[in-house]
This record gives structure tokens, C-alpha cells and sequence, in this order.
């Protein structure tokens, strides 16, 4: 399934330093899960569900902009009362980012844990909970990471995660590697790695901006 990431005002994946999560996703109108649940019409129970479950989530979105998170939270679990999905996953996800937001660690891993049981590969989960473990259990975050970053190997901010993570573990080698990665992918995070990451990332940053002008 596709989804659109829209960032929380206040959450954002930039901000690496103090660990903040990713933000809201919404629920793209023309997902395919959607388009085979209203296939029997617009009027069957199923389309309604789903037409109902499309409008709390976008309300509980909404909510969550504006910091009413009593209001979204509600929205969020009514959508999980209609048991359609892909919103209950993406409602599982959004009650996780408040959780997270207000330090409510158990409630935010629960929650992302909820939503990786319906999709094990639901990236901005993956990368939420991999957050929330970082400190304390840095192996279980680098498996987490590992796998976010075989599936994209783009995910810049999952390769400067990963990065902080090898090097809790004094593993410095693989941690260079990860911030090379994470930097080659974004040069802005350049300012995020490590000082003592920082002259070996900045070189792999330049060994690939040197390869591409030749």
C-alpha cells in the first residue's frame, strides 16, 4: 500500500538530534484496498465502513494539527471500531505518534506494534519504534534499521539511526558505513553525524558528488 507523509508541525524526520518521529499519514483515496472495498458499489456496507473509516481518520488528522489529541485520539479509536483496514493501521500508527509525542513509550510501542501486525513492512512504524528502543536497546534498533534500509536504501534518516546505533555498540566500522549512507542520500544530515563519523561521512559525501560530475 502507498501512503503520503504528512509531517506534524513540531514532528518532523529531519529532526534526528532529539529523536522525534515521524509524523501523520493519511490515507490515500485511491489505494487499492479501498478501490476493491467499494467494487460492489458505493452504497454497500463495506464502501460505507470504508468511506466512514476515510473520513474519522482524515478528522483525527485534522485534530492532531490543531494539538487536540483527547479529539484525535477519539476519532483515531472509532476508526479502529469499523475493523477496515487500511485505516486501522494508519489509526494504530497516528495513536502511536501522540503516544510518542506526550513520552507515553509503552502506549507509542504498543500502538506501532499494532500496525506492524497488519503490515510487518509499514515503514513509518518500523522507523517510529526503531526510535523509541534506540537508547536502550540499541540490537533490537539495528535490526529494526537493517530492515528499513534493505527495503529503501535511500531512507537516509533509517542510515543515520542506524549509524548512532552500531556506534552505542562500538562498532565503529559498520557505523561509518551507515553515516556514508545516510549523508550520500541527504548531505544536510552531514551536521547530525557524530564528530568523530563526521570526516570519514563528509569524504564518502564527496567521493559521490566527485563521481557524478565526471
Amino acid at each position: 500500500m502507498k501512503t503520503r507523509i504528512a509531517l506534524w508541525t513540531g514532528l518532523a524526520a529531519a529532526v534526528v538530534v532529539a529523536n522525534v518521529a515521524t509524523g501523520w499519514v493519511h490515507l490515500l483515496t485511491r489505494d487499492p484496498e479501498i478501490t476493491s472495498s467499494t467494487a460492489s458499489g458505493p452504497e454497500s456496507p463495506a464502501a460505507k465502513r470504508a468511506a466512514r473509516a476515510e473520513a474519522l481518520l482524515q478528522a483525527g488528522i485534522k485534530q492532531g494539527e490543531a494539538k487536540d489529541f483527547t479529539g484525535a485520539t477519539h476519532s483515531f479509536r472509532q476508526v479502529l471500531d469499523l475493523n477496515v483496514n487500511p485505516a486501522g493501521k494508519l489509526a494504530w500508527y497516528n495513536l502511536g505518534v501522540i503516544a510518542q509525542h506526550d513520552n507515553r513509550t509503552a502506549d507509542a510501542r504498543a500502538a506501532y506494534d499494532h500496525a506492524l501486525k497488519i503490515d510487518p513492512n509499514f515503514e513509518s512504524a518500523l522507523y517510529n519504534k526503531a526510535l523509541l528502543v534506540e537508547s536502550n536497546h540499541p540490537d533490537e534498533a539495528i535490526a529494526i534499521l537493517r530492515h528499513i534500509v534493505g527495503a529503501d536504501p535511500k531512507a537516509a534518516t533509517a542510515h543515520l539511526h542506524l549509524g548512532r546505533a552500531l556506534a552505542r555498540k562500538s562498532r565503529e566500522k559498520e557505523a561509518g558505513e551507515a553515516f556514508g549512507l545516510a549523508v550520500r542520500a541527504d548531505p544536510s544530515l552531514l551536521q547530525f553525524v557524530p564528530e568523530e563519523f563526521r570526516d570519514s561521512a563528509s569524504a564518502a559525501l564527496t567521493a559521490t558528488q566527485v563521481g557524478t560530475t565526471e
